[in-house]
């Protein structure tokens, strides 16, 4: 974007111009974030729309005083922890019980072999795989993994416990080996 710092200057003035400018350049973005956590594509795209409803009503609190390059790292990173946190309140709107299991320490100590995970692995059969996980097991694979949340924080944004946060993302990471490695068993045939 040219000059971010003009274009959220003059959203802040509510000119619909450089909103519509600041959602057509970051929609993509924002949409890839939101369909990580939600069911399908239809509800994805409402929780973009909500987010950046907020991005809009919220950006007076967002601080313009950057050089350029801090200010679009920093732009970007604001819109995309409105954008999970949007997407996480759908997520709690619409819940039903979401069963949210913890496991024993020991388990902790199994050797992690997602570091030999072939980098041709495309992004599309992960996205479809972290889709199958259960709603619990995917929040936390997400919100861990992709998004870069600790422990501590998803178990506060959740509300469970950080056993039950590293439970969760254990048995998520253990099915997602599980189909990778099928995928590429497959791929040899």
């Amino acid at each position: 974007m040219n000059d971010l710092k003009h274009i959220l200057k003059r959203c802040l003035a509510s000119d619909r111009n450089s909103q519509r400018s600041v959602y057509e350049f970051y929609y993509g973005y924002v949409l890839k974030i939101a369909f990580r956590y939600m069911e399908d594509y239809q509800q994805a795209q409402l929780v973009s729309n909500d987010a950046f409803v907020k991005v809009f009503q919220n950006l007076k609190q967002f601080d313009l005083d950057d050089n350029i390059q801090i200010l679009e790292l920093r732009f970007k990173g604001w819109v995309r922890r409105i954008t999970v946190n949007t997407a996480l309140d759908q997520l709690r709107k619409n819940a039903t019980a979401i069963d949210y299991e913890a496991i024993s320490d020991e388990h902790w100590n199994i050797s992690d072999a997602s570091a030999q995970t072939d980098s041709k692995f495309l992004y599309k059969e992960l996205i479809s795989y972290i889709k199958e996980l259960s709603p619990a097991y995917q929040k936390v694979f997400n919100l861990y993994v992709i998004d870069g949340y600790s422990h501590a924080e998803i178990a506060e944004m959740l509300g469970i416990s950080i056993s039950s946060s590293k439970s969760n993302l254990f048995r998520a990471k253990e099915f997602l080996q599980r189909r990778i490695s099928e995928f590429f068993e497959t791929k040899k045939s």
